[in-house]
């Protein structure tokens, strides 16, 4: 009952259902319509009363009343006179919110064109016509006379007639012997007197009988717009417009400032302009203006109507007072800021907030820190309501008040309410899909988020002051999708490749690579331990080292599920290792017996994930990071100065290579050898002598040393952050004690003079400003290649999100064939990467037995992989999505492996989108890389390339320099 009579005073429209919606030409019969009224003003609102101007562009007596129920004069107050029209001041008594729905109109005084259906291209009036935009453009701006009706002069329709060419032909025929018209008068006319039926019979039969495939594609086109404009109804003439509409005043406000100023749309302008326009043309056309004078204005009006619909698509950009472009109808819809990215896609979103994120080593995977103060504020709806169940208040007033003054009861609910209700954390920019991924909140003092540190990769965050906005999912539903699909626990693989990407980096790669590398000689060398108890107390009496060389006996499990031990070769840190991994068949020892490189880490998680299942996996990353990190602290790893060893051999390198420079140089002089030449040798011979410098480089820092006493020296810091791939690449390492070598200019050109120095030995002003190139370039590229990137990604998310699993299987029996990627003799990718996850088209043989290694239509997984690489198979049909027989999307059994999981894909996965966003998320990452090379040259040559087939080579088309 409540609610009726509520809706009494406030009634709603009913919502309209509908199944699509459709945009299309309106006539002006159609806009006349829709208009309550005729503006004829330019004015706005009275100064003084601060009162819409009767006929204005705000006028109360066609939009409708200021205030609710009350008209401009004051006459009519109150609901009692809903409906009333006030005979003083012509206002209806109804809601003000009318003035969001009611439109009006201009009667102009002469017909303009529709800028959209002139300037897009293609333009629309210029393909019916079968005439230029440039002449069509030539008539509408009073530049040529148009001939509509020939008659049985020598002139052609459609012909163009320059003023004098026009005068010239009334002398010669007579005014009344042919038709010839300007401006948009003339286009309507040529417009409304086609026959749509009949032109679209001649096309087809003028198609039929033609053999130029320019001409086809001509009449094609214009019969497509041809049977367009029959289908829907539409009128051509329609293009060109006798009524403007004019949209709602609330759509386009006027807002008083403090200082006796107003802010208005620039909508409010154009119109304004257009009004004025319209107004000073009819006055011209009573008085019988000159018709030169009317022209000018018609054109002007033409003009004012072009900015109104499309600011700056043709001449010059109309500007507000401030210089600024006005912002017209297209802009209020295009782009990002646009009304249907900015509004309808995008939207502001309730129960979310934003801080800084901290690392969180102690956190477990599934778990973030969430400020205490943030937390409170985003739960609030769940903690009235317990409080309220609680009885610790009565009214949300109440609860509002304890909330407030942050009660002890208040903490001990919100700890109720927040356990195991999961929060998604964002962080922008949102590349592919982990860029969001849930988490269960764990209460934290300070203002700061706290993130664990295996999931940074997948957000590509870093803690040097990135931020990250937390989400509440509030209803059951959107509570239950994030724990099961956005959890970080269940986002372990890459979906673009497979591989694990909750991977250790940086100093818990560090640890484990120290805790597993090997050094000769070490205290403790040769001993044997039984368990990991023994080595326990070994390491703490300090009888053996870390990296000392023992045998320790290792307990796994066999296939039935019983103990086995067995003794390896090995050190004690490989063995602290090897006691983290999951007891399983197929997980032995080896996978941590090894050098603990991030490839190999990665593949020991990988290894895990296929063998032992999700929640083993995350137990292990877990164990691994916090070993990772205790390591790396206890290891001691600094970088130092000294750690940059400089090879003795860098300065006989350069002299001699300075030498060759000057040969070169002496050659040219000589006339020997050109300009060309002599620049590619001297950039060839530098870019040689750097290599060298840096293979010394890399010989001394790699090289193993030891002391009096026989025992191992301790790695080279810079080294082992290096290959172990912690941090750092040679080409860093280079710089920081080979040489820089040489530099590439932002053209891409190389400049022949290197920097001879290194980071360490400092350089000189002319090298450091032959390098400053780089620096900018890379700055540079970054801005604007991060655009393109990610405009690339829209682009591809476009074509590509109609692409949905949509069945198990099409049946097709077409496949792509794939073979090994080989480049100048080197395996890029071998056949069992390009075939992983995806499905056998036939049965795939042994080349030798010839017996069956996998069945056509098995989804072929890393056994079978493995054993294809064995046999030494060449090549292999698959199925493909790019032979998929779906009438739309693509079926399972051709797409393959859901990478993301590691099992077969399931029905209704958008598929699409993860490609493009696989595709997309590397290349706004990769438009880095400049700005961390720091622009040094890349010079890659080879003196030779191993072909894979015997056979003799023919040089053709010789044209060689000696």
């Amino acid at each position: 009952m409540n609610q009726e009579v509520m809706n009494l005073f406030n009634p709603q429209a009913p919502a309209q259902v509908f199944d699509s919606i459709r945009i299309s030409l309106a006539s002006p019969e159609k806009i006349l319509s829709w208009s309550f009224g005729e503006i004829k003003k330019p004015e706005t609102i009275n100064y003084r009363t601060f009162k819409p101007e009767r006929d204005g562009l705000f006028c109360a007596r066609i939009f409708g009343p200021i205030k609710d129920y009350e008209c401009l004069c004051g006459k009519y107050k109150r609901m009692k006179y809903k409906g009333v029209i006030c005979e003083k001041c012509g206002v209806e008594v109804t809601l003000s919110r009318v003035r969001r729905e009611r439109m009006g109109h201009i009667e102009l005084a002469a017909p303009v064109a529709h800028i959209w259906f002139l300037k897009s291209l293609p333009s629309r009036i210029g393909t019916l016509l079968d005439m230029t935009l440039k002449d069509i453009e030539r008539v509408l701006y009073f530049e040529n006379y148009i001939v509509t009706e020939p008659g049985l002069t020598a002139l052609k329709e459609h012909q163009l007639l320059s003023e004098e060419e026009y005068m010239i032909a009334v002398d010669e025929y007579g005014e009344d012997s042919f038709t010839a018209m300007i401006g948009a008068e003339a286009i309507h006319d040529l417009l409304a007197g086609m026959d749509l039926e009949k032109i679209a019979g001649d096309l087809r039969s003028e198609l039929a009988s033609t053999t130029s495939e320019l001409k086809q594609k001509k009449f094609l086109k214009r019969l497509k717009v041809v049977e367009n404009f029959m289908e829907s109804g539409n009128r051509p003439e329609w293009m060109i417009m006798k009524v403007v509409p004019v949209i709602p005043p609330d759509l386009r406000p006027l807002v008083p400032l403090d200082g006796g100023r107003f802010a208005t749309s620039d909508l409010n302008d154009l119109y304004r302009r257009v009004i004025n326009r319209n107004n000073r043309l009819k006055r011209l056309i009573e008085l019988r203006a000159p018709g030169i004078i009317v022209r000018n204005e018609k054109r002007m009006l033409q003009e004012a109507v072009d900015a109104l619909f499309d600011n700056g698509r043709r001449g010059r950009v109309i500007t507000g007072a401030n210089k600024r472009p006005l912002k017209s109808l297209s802009d209020m819809l295009k782009g990002k800021q646009g009304r249907f990215r900015q509004n309808l896609l995008g939207k502001r979103v309730d129960y979310s907030g934003r801080s800084v994120i901290v690392t969180g080593p102690e956190l477990k995977l599934h778990q973030c820190g969430l400020p205490k103060k943030m937390a409170l504020e985003l739960f609030k709806p769940f903690i009235y309501a317990r409080l309220d169940a609680k009885g610790f208040s009565s009214t949300v007033k109440q609860a509002k008040k304890l909330v407030e003054k942050e009660r002890p009861e208040v903490w001990d609910i919100l700890d109720e309410v927040i356990r195991e209700h999961p929060v998604l954390l964002n962080r922008a920019p949102t590349l592919h899909r982990l860029g969001i991924q849930a988490f269960e909140p764990t209460l934290i003092e300070g203002k700061a988020i706290q993130l664990h540190p295996l999931v940074c990769t997948a957000f590509n965050a870093d803690f040097d002051g990135d931020q990250m906005a937390v989400h509440v999912p509030l209803s059951l539903e959107a509570q239950l999708e994030a724990r099961v699909l956005m959890m970080s626990t269940n986002n372990i693989l890459h979906p673009a490749s497979g591989a694990p990407i909750i991977v250790p980096s940086q100093d818990m790669v560090l640890g484990l690579y120290y805790l597993s590398i090997v050094n000769q000689n070490e205290p403790g060398e040769g001993m044997v331990f039984a368990d990991m108890g023994e080595l326990q107390h070994a390491l703490e009496t300090k009888a053996v080292t870390l990296h000392a060389k023992i045998k320790g006996r290792f307990r796994s499990v066999d296939a039935e599920g019983n103990v086995v031990s067995k003794i390896y070769d090995t050190t004690p840190g490989r063995m602290i290792i090897g006691e983290l991994l999951p007891k399983n068949v197929n997980v032995p020892y080896e996978t941590a017996n090894q050098e603990m490189t991030k490839k190999n880490i990665s593949k020991m998680i990988d290894t895990v994930y296929r063998h032992c299942g999700q929640k083993e996996t995350v137990i292990f990353c877990d164990r691994i990071m916090a070993l990772g990190f205790a390591h790396a602290c206890r290891a001691g790893i600094s970088f130092g100065k000294d750690d940059m060893l400089i090879p003795d051999t860098k300065i006989k390198l350069v002299s001699e290579t300075e030498a060759l420079a000057k040969e070169y140089e002496q050659q040219y002089n000589d006339g020997l050898i050109t300009q060309g030449e002599k620049y590619n040798k001297v950039v060839d011979a530098w870019a040689k002598c750097s290599e060298k410098v840096a293979d010394e480089m890399m010989a001394r820092i790699k090289a193993v040393e030891f002391e009096d006493n026989g025992r191992q020296k301790p790695m080279n810091s810079i080294y082992m952050m290096s290959h172990s791939g912690a941090r750092g690449s040679p080409t860093q390492m280079r710089q920081l004690a080979g040489m820089r070598g040489l530099m590439a200019k932002p053209s891409g050109e190389i400049i022949e003079t290197p920097i001879i120095s290194n980071f360490k030995e400092g350089l000189t002003v002319l090298e450091y400003f032959n390098s400053t190139h780089g620096a900018r370039k890379g700055l540079a590229d970054t801005a604007l290649k991060t655009a393109n990137s990610g405009y690339l990604t829209r682009r591809l998310v476009d074509v590509a999100q109609d692409c949905i699993v949509n069945s198990l299987d099409c049946g097709t029996d077409k496949g792509l064939t794939m073979q090994p990627i080989v480049d100048a003799g080197q395996i890029v990718a071998s056949i069992g990467q390009r075939v992983l996850g995806r499905t056998a088209l036939d049965d795939i043989n042994h080349p030798v037995s010839g017996e069956v290694l996998v069945k056509a239509g098995k989804l072929m997984d890393e056994r079978d992989v493995e054993q294809i690489e064995k046999a030494g198979v060449q090549s292999v049909r698959i199925r493909s999505a790019l032979t998929c027989e779906v009438r739309t999307g693509v079926c399972a059994v051709c797409y393959g492996r859901d990478l993301a999981r590691g099992t077969p894909v399931n029905q209704g996965e958008a598929v699409g989108v993860i490609a493009a966003q696989s595709i997309g998320e590397p290349g706004t990452q990769l438009t880095m890389r400049t700005f961390h090379m720091g622009g040094t040259a890349q010079v890659v040559d080879s003196s030779f390339l191993e072909a894979s087939y015997e056979g003799k080579v023919e040089i053709r088309n010789r044209n060689v320099v000696r």
